[in-house]
């Protein structure tokens, strides 16, 4: 498939999927997990897996340092996330997601969890693998593009 082509088809997708599964703005008091929509955009960058630096995090959605560390430290004292002193960087550390901070995540993204079940409930098993395979790799691509190769 040429590059326009997919530019198009995504672009033809993309507001269809929104548009089904785009959840209600709510404020952090409305929210399961008293989460902010600063607050559900920090755990929807990070992994349970993968460590991102506290730097990185802040340079990629655009946030001061001091008030990604004020974030961080009330995700933290939530038990969301958990952060370990960064190897590369003396004054740094490395943010990891918890179960919890998931669970708290998927109850705050702008998708509304239930929407988008029913949504995947209804394809393939194949078909469900392939949708997300394609959206991962449109997300990578994107942060290689907008971050460089070297942030996840």
């Amino acid at each position: 498939m040429e590059s326009e082509e997919a530019l198009l088809r995504v672009q033809s997708a993309y507001p269809r999927i929104y548009l089904a599964c785009h959840s209600r703005h709510q404020n952090a008091r409305t929210t399961a997990h008293k989460l902010s929509q600063r607050d559900a955009t920090l755990l929807a960058h990070l992994s349970e897996r993968e460590p991102v630096s506290q730097s990185d995090l802040g340079r990629h959605i655009g946030v001061a340092k001091s008030t990604v560390s004020e974030a961080l430290a009330g995700l933290e004292e939530c038990g969301f996330i958990v952060r370990q002193p960064d190897g590369a960087d003396s004054r740094g550390a490395l943010i990891f997601r918890t179960a919890s901070g998931t669970a708290a995540m998927s109850s705050g993204s702008v998708l509304e969890t239930e929407r988008l079940r029913e949504l995947l409930e209804v394809m393939t098993a194949e078909e469900r693998y392939r949708a997300v395979e394609g959206l991962e790799l449109i997300a990578r691509a994107a942060l290689r593009v907008t971050k460089g190769e070297d942030y996840v």
